[in-house]
């Protein structure tokens, strides 16, 4: 399938910027839109897969549908899925193009000659909109265009100022609300439109973000691409339980892993081997699903199972949530405290310096004794 046909838009240039609704699209009303089924039974300071906060964020997008969504008493069971979604969101899109390319020329500029607009790589951090930075929170709320991603919290949502407008483009496992060829088109077709365009990433958007492959396109492109650090999990969420990644004669290295790989890309449980380090600290992101065979594979390749071990679910916010264990026995832990994602995983002898550590090794042997 051509690439055109497969993005359902392309925009090379913005003189030649076409939106087109593919004809085997049935569009369902939005009251039949599919919700995670831990939505329901909990509020997530995180944005999820068509949750009606992030259909209200966006309610631009979907000007004619909101009140559907909103008059539902309860999630609706049936599956609006991502090709449905994207053409509902097509017409408003393009509108808001032209609106940015008429600004632009009434600001004096010829059809044309202008250049293009800046886009923003921005990390927003673990989740707590504190750890953003200054200069995170200005081109935050100076955009015209934000386009951000699952693990951006809503207080740092709440921060983006009353006339920009917001674009869902997150990814889950399982389903990807855009597809990364079509959020560099959507960038590039902003960008060439004047517009000051964000990209709103958690924690660093060069840390497992995908920054590098958008910021390498744009570049390609013409585009200039500026990038505004973030607190990265590791570093926030390190903080937050009092766990320095490093400290002499403990650990003298940080490695980060990733719990899983692009298709072809190197299988993480293959870098087992040079990860197994006692002396370095391990974290690892993403890493829910692949945990109990990593774990294995660290435990086969030498690493002490009585090295401490902690699992933090959406660290640093409110409703963070955390597993203290040994190696041997934290695979297992995470399974009964059913730790969802996003969590992040710390391993190594520096966890135990952690003024929490000494806490949850009491609280289990006191429910040891208790039994």
């Amino acid at each position: 399938m051509a690439l055109a046909d497969r993005l359902q838009f392309l925009s090379p240039s913005l003189s030649s910027i076409h939106f087109r609704k593919p004809n085997s699209i049935n569009i369902h009303p939005l009251c039949s839109l599919h919700y995670d089924s831990f939505f329901t039974s909990y509020s997530s300071p995180f944005t999820e897969k068509h949750s009606i906060q992030r259909y209200q964020r966006d309610q631009w997008l979907y000007k004619n549908q909101l009140e559907q969504i909103t008059s539902c008493s309860f999630p609706p069971d049936s599956h609006l899925n991502r090709e449905n979604n994207i053409a509902l969101q097509l017409p408003e899109l393009k509108k808001l193009l032209q609106v940015l390319r008429e600004k632009r020329e009434s600001e004096g500029c010829s059809k044309g000659k202008y250049g293009p607009g800046n886009v923003f790589l921005v990390g927003t951090g673990p989740g707590d909109p504190e750890l953003l930075t200054l200069k995170a929170v200005r081109v935050i709320q100076s955009a015209d265009l934000l386009l951000y991603d699952r693990l951006v919290s809503n207080d740092v949502l709440d921060l983006i100022g009353p006339d920009a407008r917001l674009l869902y483009v997150g990814k889950t496992a399982g389903y990807h609300s855009r597809t990364q060829e079509e959020i560099h088109e959507l960038l590039l077709s902003f960008a060439e439109a004047g517009a000051t365009v964000v990209r709103l990433k958690g924690g660093d958007p060069l840390v497992f973000g995908r920054g590098g492959e958008e910021m390498e396109f744009l570049q390609q492109q013409g585009i200039q691409v500026k990038v505004i650090p973030g607190i990265t999990a590791a570093s926030g969420i390190a903080a937050e339980l009092g766990i320095p990644l490093t400290q002499r004669g403990v650990a003298n290295s940080v490695k980060f892993l990733t719990g899983h790989a692009r298709k072809g890309g190197t299988d993480p449980l293959f870098v087992a081997e040079n990860a197994a380090d006692p002396d370095s600290t391990l974290v690892v992101y993403m890493g829910l699903s692949t945990f109990p065979s990593l774990s294995l594979k660290l435990l086969h390749h030498g690493l002490p199972p009585y090295t401490p071990a902690v699992a933090v679910e959406r660290g640093t916010t409110p409703q963070q949530r955390m597993v203290f264990a040994e190696l041997k026995d934290l695979a297992q832990q995470i399974t009964s405290a059913q730790l969802i994602s996003p969590t992040l995983i710390i391993i190594g002898k520096v966890v135990a310096l952690s003024p929490l550590w000494s806490i949850s090794l009491k609280e289990t042997s006191s429910l040891v004794e208790a039994k």
